[in-house]
């Protein structure tokens, strides 16, 4: 209800309201600043040493011969000749693998030196887990070609499938039977 009476007054004579705004006479723009503009016969004081040609300048420039190589191309070039090639060096055969296709993947036949399949991380770190003695993080760098930093760390930071089993606190605690 007071929605409506707002807009009633709010609309009330609008027509007039609107035509005296519109008939009264604008105010006057107040006068721009003075601007030195280009001379109209195209000749400026500060742009004329810039556009002649300075002839001993430009017998310097001609005589200016630069000739640069990317040492980074260049050996990016011998790296893929040598891929390209067929040279294996940087390669290792494949140690072990998974049994069938898994996941869908393409069965790989060598892997680069320093990298890892998954198969064969989760065979060296389970037969450190389980052999520690003799599954040393040196025996598995020199094994599958890996950097011994690298291998320290794998097997300091990363343990496969190991269960923890949590005993109970009070033994009043009631347990899901099996039925």
């Amino acid at each position: 209800m007071g929605a409506r009476v707002a807009r009633m007054f709010r609309n009330f004579n609008l027509e007039n309201r609107v035509l005296r705004e519109i008939s009264k006479e604008k105010p006057r723009v107040a006068p721009r600043h003075a601007v030195n503009l280009p001379r109209a016969d195209g000749s400026s004081g500060a742009a004329e040493p810039v556009n002649q040609k300075n002839d001993p300048l430009l017998a310097l420039l001609k005589s200016v011969y630069v000739e640069s190589t990317d040492p980074a191309a260049a050996q990016v070039r011998e790296t893929s000749k040598e891929l390209t090639v067929g040279s294996r060096a940087g390669r290792r055969p494949l140690r072990f693998s998974l049994p069938g296709d898994p996941f869908g993947l393409v069965e790989l036949t060598d892997v680069p030196k320093g990298k890892l399949t998954i198969a064969e991380a989760l065979k060296a770190l389970s037969s450190h887990q389980h052999q520690p003695k003799t599954w040393t993080a040196e025996t598995i760098a020199q094994e599958f070609s890996l950097d011994l930093k690298d291998t320290r760390a794998l097997l300091e930071f990363f343990t496969p499938f190991q269960v923890k089993i949590i005993p109970r606190k009070t033994k009043n605690v009631k347990q899901i039977k099996d039925s």
